[in-house]
């Protein structure tokens, strides 16, 4: 029983996790000879695959020298923060994964203060070694000091440390001395993380993640603390308000390889999957049917930010979308709250209007972008910050900003963060770069990405992280140009936007469809205009060498649908089908908008 190992992987953002989970799987002899597999074995959602960065958690097991080592892989992204605090619940002890240039970055520090609350003991990888200006010793004595500033014990500062590169597929005790495989990880972890403690008493097992089957409904995920769990056993459930109900267990699964194996009962230590129990919240304990003894919930950090939901109403309605009522997207949501735990959803006193709230821009956008590759039309807001007041005043979240920059571009990014009422805390030389750390608002992050990349061409390393509610900081300026406006509905010419160039630039091509009050571009100037670009050159028989020079156009600039919904201003919707992300005026009619913002002023 004691031949389990539960390990959660934890890292920031593209240090290589799950690279590494994949060589540990490659090691463990999953596959056959022969057969065929992809990189990323586990980012198995198109998404995650795309944008390189995982945004649930999974869980695997290997087989290693007749132990079981249960491996959950985690998000390292700050706005998917809910995911891994549930997660950590599982497990015994956590492989903290560093970049051997980067060093720990402020994610990381999240995680790792997480884990070392529950007491969690740790192996310190650094990882990618092969890479030019890496500086492992330096980075080790990094994480030291982070463990230090984190509070953790004397057992957890002396941690296990490992070097190599999961891509090259080695690890070993020695940076400079690479070793042929990546198995002394599996020995470390065999030999420093403690087997699961097991608690005498009734059955309790704590429901931290959850998955969907069409076939079986809801299947809860979770480790059994105590006792054992059988197979169509009667237990008791408990959930949030102190309700307890009677449930029955159809089949148990624990995760083995890739995939799950159908087990006949599971004993406390292992991490199982159970169907048959309907109704359940992520936080619930399966107990036994007598004198039933629930477990502590989990908190879960509050989201930061929200955003309206509302149905597509623009003239373009229905045309690509499958699923487009206010019924659709309300189910939508609320089946997403079922999963994702960090997020929220309130009804407006209209319909068809919902405030979804999140954990950041990226945490909204993942749900946005999963719904419209499932078909769904709808139209978002401007993302808002969620105030609070605290004993009396008025407060707003802040960030911990971290960026890292060529030395040349560092006084433009300080600036540009400084105007949007950043502080600069920390500025120190790291490798070729210099690394900056400020105290910002969240509403100075919004559009701030865009800004930093032109300013430093594109070679600035930006994350940041939610540190707490601080008293408000004052107005930010939002974007200083107004927006190009279309006149009129219809296919826009190359002749049109050639004459209007001067006055912006544009975000459509000749020949796009477009409507009345759709926003087309850029104004140069602060405010908005509303221009004509349908408008076709008037065609004579006669021969001018002057009005007949070809159109030269600069091409259109074009938006991901992060920087779409950082761009659009307070009286803007982004309208987002599967096929396209269009930004539009909320009052299409011209005279409808002087009228409204009359009224507001």
């Amino acid at each position: 029983m004691q031949n389990i190992r539960n390990i959660a992987i934890i890292a920031h953002v593209d240090h290589g996790k799950t690279t590494l989970v994949d060589k540990i799987i490659h090691a463990s002899k999953i596959f056959r000879e022969n057969q065929q597999f992809d990189d990323l074995i586990l980012d198995n959602n198109d998404l995650e695959r795309e944008r390189g960065i995982t945004i649930l958690s999974k869980n695997v097991s290997v087989r290693y020298k007749d132990h079981k080592i249960n491996i959950i892989d985690t998000p390292g992204h700050a706005d998917f923060g809910g995911e891994v605090e549930r997660v950590l619940k599982m497990a015994d002890g956590v492989i903290l994964l560093v970049d051997a240039f980067e060093g720990p970055m402020p994610q990381t520090r999240f995680v790792l203060g997480k884990a070392l609350n529950l007491g969690l003991t740790p192996i310190v990888v650094v990882n990618k070694v092969d890479k030019p200006n890496c500086r492992p010793d330096e980075v080790h004595e990094a994480v030291f000091d982070l463990m230090f500033n984190l509070d953790a014990t004397e057992e957890q500062l002396e941690f296990q440390t490992l070097y190599g590169s999961a891509k090259q597929n080695w690890m070993g005790p020695d940076w400079q001395n690479p070793t042929d495989s990546i198995l002394p990880l599996l020995d470390a972890i065999i030999e420093h993380i403690p087997a699961p403690k097991i608690d005498e008493g009734s059955l309790q097992m704590q429901i931290t993640s959850l998955d969907y089957s069409s076939f079986v409904g809801r299947i809860a995920i979770g480790r059994v603390k105590r006792g054992t769990i059988t197979e169509n056993a009667q237990l008791t459930l408990c959930k949030a308000d102190g309700v307890f109900k009677k449930v029955r267990v159809k089949e148990l699964h624990v995760f083995e390889g890739l995939g799950k194996n159908k087990v006949s009962e599971v004993h406390a230590g292992d991490i199982c999957a159970v169907t048959g129990i309907e109704d359940f919240e992520i936080g619930d304990t399966i107990a036994a049917l007598e004198n039933p003894e629930p477990l502590p919930r989990i908190a879960i950090d509050e989201p930061t930010m929200n955003m309206l939901f509302t149905i597509n109403n623009s003239p373009f309605f229905g045309k690509e979308g499958k699923f487009v009522t206010s019924r659709h997207i309300r189910d939508r949501l609320m089946k997403e709250m079922e999963k994702n735990l960090a997020l929220r959803v309130e009804s407006t006193d209209s319909e068809d209007k919902f405030i979804v709230y999140g954990r950041g821009i990226l945490h909204l956008s993942v749900l946005i972008e999963t719904m419209r590759r499932e078909g769904y039309e709808l139209q978002v807001g401007q993302p808002q910050v969620i105030f609070k007041e605290i004993d009396g005043v008025q407060c707003e979240p802040i960030e911990t900003l971290v960026v890292d920059v060529p030395e040349e571009t560092a006084g433009k990014v300080i600036e540009l963060a400084t105007q949007r009422k950043g502080e600069l805390l920390i500025m120190e030389p790291k490798g070729d770069l210099q690394h900056l750390e400020f105290k910002i608002p969240s509403r100075g992050l919004i559009g701030l990405r865009n800004n930093v990349l032109t300013a430093t061409q594109g070679e600035a390393i930006m994350n940041h992280r939610f540190s707490a509610y601080e008293p408000f900081k004052g107005n930010i300026p939002g974007r200083i140009n107004g927006s190009l406006i279309s006149m009129e509905g219809g296919q826009c010419t190359a002749y049109a936007i050639d004459k209007l160039q001067d006055r912006g630039v544009f975000f459509i091509e000749p020949g796009d469809d477009l409507y009345t009050g759709q926003v087309i571009g850029e104004h140069s100037r602060d405010n908005d205009l509303v221009v004509n670009v349908q408008k076709g050159k008037k065609l004579t028989n006669m021969r001018a060498s002057g009005s007949d020079d070809n159109t030269r156009i600069a091409p259109p600039k074009r938006f991901s649908l992060e920087e779409a919904m950082e761009y659009i201003q307070k009286d803007e919707y982004l309208e987002i089908t599967p096929k396209s992300i269009r930004m539009r005026k909320i009052y299409l009619d011209e005279n409808e908008r002087a009228r409204m913002a009359k009224k507001d002023s």
